[in-house]
């Protein structure tokens, strides 16, 4: 594939709103992750909770669109000048020249559990206030980021599970190489809400810790929540060395169980695969992997055999879960962000809270910062269905692409 230019992202979750507050946290080893008191949910776990998401104030125009998972989505757009930049590529391109492609799992299902509260108790009818496709709906955040920006370009919502915000890069790369766009906004948002946490919990997922993946001792996830988003463009012969391109992207689909991993990893497998082929690259090109790691005793299993089975030599790896929880369907595109700290800092960092790693996995795992010069790394994002999703960052510097 034609390289793309991460020329703008973003990244807001428990750890730091923007990027800079996100690097310091993963510097500093910072955990944030946090006993629930998420509404009213009475259940023994940890979550990872963004402050200030509550005291959003919809801009003008956009009040039909309030719900949690837009409030967080307008937060993390506000940072790190991204809208500006995002504003500038319009009036460069067309408003009808940019592409919207955000992954999202329950979107804003939370205002539909506020609504059931308050539904009428003879008639059942929800209160009239209750906009569903604005709010509920899965294509409202990107329907909401649309009409931000007042663009006019293809607009698609992923929901492929935690593997979502990682495929709106394949969907944007598609768009841009057919000819469709000239840029694109990728990203995902995930807000806490009722439905995901007695969800998983009905599971048997979650764990009464901060989650430890990868741990001898892991027994299951913590949920978080983080808006994260990228504009995507061709590159120019004169980007800096240290820009950030998307080299490489795998898919794969083994639909092996609803909820739970091909014991072999075989279609986690297959993406890693594709992503290193799709950017000319063999194993041994790849400094880091951000696993996907959510410290579930299957997954992180599965998605281990995997790694061992693409790569001859272990890869220093780690999972960012340990530090921001797992943020669902924004994992993909949070992941990737932090990944492009990691190239640009030149920083491998530590999986948080795992202190003893599973020997029987086989991996580098990582559980101390390091300062590394990377080139190339590599994101996991594997969802339920079977729905995998591998990328492959790297410096314009070291393709040769940057003068």
């Amino acid at each position: 594939m034609k390289p793309l230019l991460l020329s703008h992202f973003t990244v807001t979750s428990c750890i730091g709103k923007g990027l800079m507050q996100t690097l310091d946290a993963l510097r500093q080893c910072r955990k944030t992750l946090k006993p629930c008191d998420f509404e009213t949910v009475d259940l023994s776990t940890f979550i990872g909770e963004v402050e200030g998401v509550n005291d959003v104030k919809m801009h003008a125009g956009m009040t039909e669109y309030d719900c949690r998972n837009n409030r967080l989505a307008q937060l993390g757009l506000e940072q790190d000048g991204f809208s500006e930049a995002v504003n500038a590529a319009a009036a460069k391109y067309g408003h009808d020249r940019i592409g919207v492609f955000l992954g999202t799992s329950t979107s804003g299902i939370l205002e539909t559990e506020l609504a059931f509260r308050h539904r009428d108790i003879t008639t059942g009818a929800l209160p009239e206030d209750f906009i569903y496709n604005k709010t509920q709906n899965t294509y409202s955040v990107t329907d909401f980021t649309r009409q931000y920006f007042k663009l006019a370009g293809p607009a698609v919502v992923v929901s492929s599970a935690c593997s979502s915000s990682a495929k709106v890069f394949s969907v944007a790369r598609r768009m841009i190489e057919a000819g469709l766009i000239d840029a694109a906004i990728v990203g995902g948002v995930d807000s806490l809400c009722l439905t995901t946490l007695y969800g998983f919990n009905s599971l048997g997922l979650l764990s009464t810790q901060a989650c430890r993946p990868y741990d001898i001792t892991r027994d299951g996830i913590s949920i978080g929540e983080a808006a994260a988003f990228a504009l995507l463009e061709r590159p120019s012969a004169d980007i800096d060395n240290d820009a950030i391109l998307l080299l490489g992207i795998g898919e794969s689909s083994d639909a092996y169980h609803m909820s739970s991993p091909h014991p072999d990893g075989l279609g986690a497998k297959i993406a890693m695969q594709q992503a290193l082929q799709s950017a000319n690259l063999d194993p041994s090109d790849i400094d880091y992997i951000n696993l996907h790691g959510t410290a579930t005793l299957s997954n992180d299993a599965a998605e281990a055999k995997a790694v061992s089975a693409v790569f001859n030599n272990p890869v220093p790896c780690s999972s960012s879960k340990g530090a921001t929880g797992h943020t669902l369907g924004a994992a993909g595109a949070v992941e990737a962000v932090i990944c492009a700290l990691a190239l640009q800092h030149g920083l491998i960092p530590s999986g948080l809270n795992t202190q003893e790693v599973d020997t029987e996995l086989n991996l580098d795992y990582r559980l101390e910062n390091q300062q590394l010069a990377l080139k190339h790394v590599m994101s996991n994002s594997f969802g339920f269905g079977g729905t995998n999703c591998s990328l492959i960052f790297g410096l314009a510097g070291s393709l040769g692409v940057a003068n």
